[in-house]
């Protein structure tokens, strides 16, 4: 964080100070809330959660170097005293950003956020200092976080924004205001939440609002509900996709033998072919939308050809890829789920499976239940199952209670109606079933909400021996 003194920050979050034998004191380091992150200069914030309260380490934050910490109560080490933690981190956030004026760019979606927040990072890093959410801290409590870790040579601020419901999305934009706002998609994730698409396309609008006048919104020219968003934002519009009228789009898409994306790029600065690393046609919307933020910045066609051929994941158990040395090919895409997300990580296995296929390879889907969809949950679970079989992945492993039988259910009544699909219980059923039958040349799908722990899966295949066995417990 820009360096800030101990008076200074009482003042951002209207606190009180206790304990604090010299107001000049100045933060240095990073703002944390846990304390084995406390490093020399730093400010511990004590949140007190369900099971663990903050402030109880508060002793322990200060002996390890924090020259703070901002609480509730005073703690008998120096401290800021706030009402609300949370609340205070947010304002301090808004403070630090309004001083650095920093570009910001928030982005939001059904699918796809984290993979597009580290395409886009890693293409701006190419251009200027830039500072992004780690993995999914995309709440109200990891978004500020991110934003305090921004110091003065930071060009670029690219903040992942999440939602649960109507408003979170614009307490977000408040606490740091985009001057680019990208709305990727509108699909089910959290539909049950939500009540609908229209509920939930309501919300990611926000953001959009959230823009000044002499703002962007990069919007998804594929996605009717996200081009409707236009009208909502007073900010400059670019489209991206694959719409003839969209500004930045992909020309000739088509998958390599090993199912990774390559296309022509236009903007409207020029031209220039991609080949992703990543995996599975899916991302060429993702690389689209992070072309599109690069263009606004300044990058030329070549110099984001360049940076979007050369990215890789940086968020774990997102598509991670890794070939065993015995040639079974694990596919980790455990961290979530959700319809969307489910298809195109089945279509993805099912482009991958056409070079294994030549081998002897077979195809494995290991799936989980995913959560939060609500009435349509039965659905979308069959809907899946259908999906598999449609694609003619050769195993489906259904693993899990009732969302897992919906998934077994689609494929039986698709068709399914020899060995091609099992419903196993849990995790370690699922290792054991893989471990006797897995091939050379296999490609395994591990994938299902986040709630289910399915990487454990994937850990244990890759892991091998009592330490996987370990992993999957």
């Amino acid at each position: 964080m820009i360096a800030l003194s101990l008076a200074e920050i009482a003042e951002i979050v209207g606190g009180q100070s206790y304990d604090i034998p010299d107001p000049s004191t100045q933060v240095t380091g990073t703002v944390v809330i846990d304390s084995r992150l406390v490093a020399p200069g730093s400010l511990f914030a004590a949140f007190a959660g369900e099971r663990v309260d903050g402030h109880e380490y508060a002793r322990v934050a200060y002996e390890a170097g924090a020259v703070a910490v901002l609480a509730t109560r005073p703690v008998g080490v120096p401290a800021i005293v706030v009402d609300d933690v949370q609340g205070a981190l947010g304002a301090l956030a808004r403070e630090v950003v309004r001083r650095l004026g920093t570009d910001v760019v928030a982005l939001t979606g059904s699918s796809g956020k984290t993979s597009t927040k580290d395409l886009i990072a890693q293409v701006l890093q190419r251009h200027a200092p830039t500072v992004y959410t780690p993995g999914s801290l995309n709440n109200e409590i990891g978004l500020p976080l991110t934003a305090l870790t921004a110091t003065s040579e930071t060009r670029h601020l690219v903040l992942e924004m999440g939602a649960r419901g109507i408003g979170h999305i614009r307490y977000l934009t408040g606490l740091t205001p985009p001057r680019i706002g990208l709305v990727l998609n509108v699909g089910t994730a959290h539909i049950g939440e939500f009540g609908g698409r229209e509920q939930i396309a309501q919300a990611k609008g926000e953001l959009v609002e959230g823009l000044p006048q002499d703002g962007c919104a990069v919007l998804n020219a594929d996605d009717p509900l996200v081009r409707a968003m236009a009208p909502r934002t007073k900010a400059r519009v670019l489209l991206f996709g694959e719409a003839e009228d969209a500004d930045v789009r992909a020309e000739n898409v088509r998958l390599t033998a090993a199912g990774q994306p390559s296309f022509r790029l236009h903007t409207p600065s020029g031209c220039s072919d991609v080949t992703l690393r990543l995996y599975g046609e899916h991302h060429v919307s993702n690389a689209l939308a992070a072309a599109a933020v690069a263009h606004e910045l300044g990058m030329s066609a070549e110099e984001i050809a360049l940076a979007l051929s050369e990215a890789g994941t940086l968020s774990r158990w997102r598509m991670e890829v890794t070939e065993r040395p015995d040639g079974v090919t694990v596919v980790n895409d455990a961290y979530n789920a959700n319809p969307e997300s489910m298809r195109a990580a089945l279509r993805a296995l099912a482009a991958m499976g056409e070079a294994s296929r030549a081998k002897g390879g077979r195809t494995w889907a290991v799936l989980g239940p995913m959560a939060e969809l609500g009435d349509e949950s039965l659905a979308e679970h069959d809907a899946v199952g259908r999906l598999a079989v449609r694609l003619n992945v050769s195993k489906l492993v259904a693993v899990g209670d009732r969302e897992a039988s919906w998934l077994q259910l689609g494929a039986y009544n698709e068709g399914s109606w020899g060995e091609e699909s099992v419903h196993v219980s849990d995790a370690q059923a699922a290792v054991d079933l893989l471990r006797s039958e897995l091939r050379p040349g296999d490609v395994v799908l591990v994938k299902a909400s986040r709630s289910i722990g399915l990487e454990r899966v994937a850990l244990a295949l890759l892991d091998g021996g009592a330490e996987g066995e370990v992993a999957a417990r």
